[in-house]
């Protein structure tokens, strides 16, 4: 592909193409399966008055299996000669799940779904650390923002298949997303070469739990990784908020078109019109913040995109507060989608900055970790943000989230005010070591 023209010499093309197409596989399952497809299953089995709730508890299941396991996994991938069979094998996984979803009663396919999106989280973790693969220090984050900007291709065909076959016909669309899912991963497992562990170890629970306390007890020593723990607490919080607005645009814009008048069939077209103008967006800011975090580095790509984030926060909470047209959603969601390729594209090259070499994996692994802490408590806060608005204060649901998404601006603030003093200067982690010893 065109975009892939200049990675390091030392990288066949295939190998970045095949690195990017896995970025569009995943981001089928993700937006077909797990934010799209899945959901209305659920409410289809337990009816509208329940979904959110039981649809919450499955969700937070997996991603607190995977909260757990990730810091296990990444050390593993440390220990190992290739991580690569990681990759391959949490990926089949994930697909031949996903393919037998809808096909059993409820508690077996609410337990296929936890198991297909504990292993795609985990393959987002090992693939994630493929980076330094297929890149260097000059081109990482435009890599990485390729990848970004041709991932969210993806929500395209699973948008597009859904309104092909409809979501009525389930099981049909969970296979056909396992299908594109197992085949758009191929290049990445073929061609992507790993220079591999040259001092590989034996892979064994005792190993990886001595090494995730060994984690745990470098974070708290600042000198021997400058700014790393920091990084990771700043993320908490905007990976909290960004999360958040994922998870429960859909419901706010449609309050938003009812306020302006809209039925409710109209108001989820604008829904779905205002999805895909994010999903537009988002696949144009996956290049353009790429290219940005190559040429100014992504501590300041970072603080810009956060800033654009706090500004789109407060124009989405005004939008709920005082009811505004519904012209400002689609401000809000094309910034949203834009910004969303900018925090990606710039925190991917960041925390590879902290990192120290050998130890990509475990500490990638902490990476992921404290996104999916995100993804469990940023949905409960809202929730009791949105139990205290309308229920106790009697505000309508339009206004108590408006009221929410201030808490999202406040969470983006704190993570930019932790994240100020890190520095993204490359590390000489040879001098750190001798400093140590």
């Amino acid at each position: 592909m065109a975009a892939t023209s200049s990675p390091t010499p030392s990288v066949p093309r295939r190998a970045v193409a095949g690195w990017v197409l896995y970025d569009l596989a995943n981001t089928i399952f993700s937006m077909g399966v797990v934010s799209l497809v899945f959901p209305l299953w659920v409410r289809g089995e337990v009816g509208e008055a329940r979904a959110d709730s039981v649809y919450g508890v499955i969700s937070g299941i997996s991603m607190g299996v995977i909260f757990v396991v990730s810091p296990l996994l990444g050390a593993w991938t440390d220990r190992a000669r290739r991580r690569m069979p990681f990759l391959v094998v949490s990926t089949l996984l994930c697909v031949v799940a996903t393919a037998l979803l809808a096909r059993a009663g409820f508690a077996a396919t609410a337990a296929l779904f936890i198991v297909a999106n504990i292993c795609y989280q985990a393959g987002l973790q090992f693939y994630d650390s493929l980076l330094p693969e297929v890149s260097d220090e000059t081109n990482r984050g435009k890599i990485g923002g390729i990848g970004v900007g041709v991932g969210y291709l993806g929500s395209y065909l699973a948008v597009g298949a859904s309104l092909f076959l409809g979501t009525e016909n389930q099981p049909r669309l969970f296979a056909l997303y396992a299908i594109a899912f197992a085949l758009l991963s191929v290049p990445c497992f073929v061609f992507v070469r790993e220079r591999g562990n040259p001092a590989p170890q034996p892979l064994t629970l005792a190993g990886a739990f001595a090494a995730v306390r060994e984690t745990i007890a470098t974070l708290r020593t600042t000198q021997r990784h400058p700014g790393l723990a920091r990084f990771l607490v700043g993320r908490v919080f905007y990976t909290d908020a960004i999360n958040t607005v994922i998870s429960f645009m859909t419901l706010f814009t449609v309050n938003v078109a009812l306020a302006n008048g809209h039925d409710r069939a109209a108001a989820g077209k604008q829904a779905q019109f205002i999805m895909l103008a994010a999903i537009t967006f988002a696949v144009a800011g996956g290049f353009v913040w790429g290219r940005l975090t190559d040429r100014v580095g992504p501590k300041r790509a970072l603080t810009l995109v956060l800033w654009c984030w706090m500004a789109l926060f407060a124009l989405a909470a005004a939008t709920g507060i005082f009811a505004l047209p519904l012209a400002a959603m689609y401000v809000v969601a094309c910034g949203a989608g834009f910004s969303l390729g900018g925090i990606w594209a710039a925190d991917r090259p960041y925390m590879l900055r902290l990192t120290p070499p050998g130890r990509v994996g475990e500490f990638y692994g902490l990476y992921g970790m404290v996104g999916r802490f995100s993804a469990i408590t940023g949905p409960f806060l809202w929730a009791a943000i949105l139990h205290v608005a309308v229920e106790r204060l009697g505000l309508s649901p339009l206004r108590g989230q408006g009221i929410a998404v201030l808490s999202l601006l406040g969470m983006t603030l704190v993570g930019y005010l932790i994240l100020r003093p890190v520095s993204d200067a490359p590390r000489d982690w040879e001098t750190l070591a001798r400093d140590r010893a």
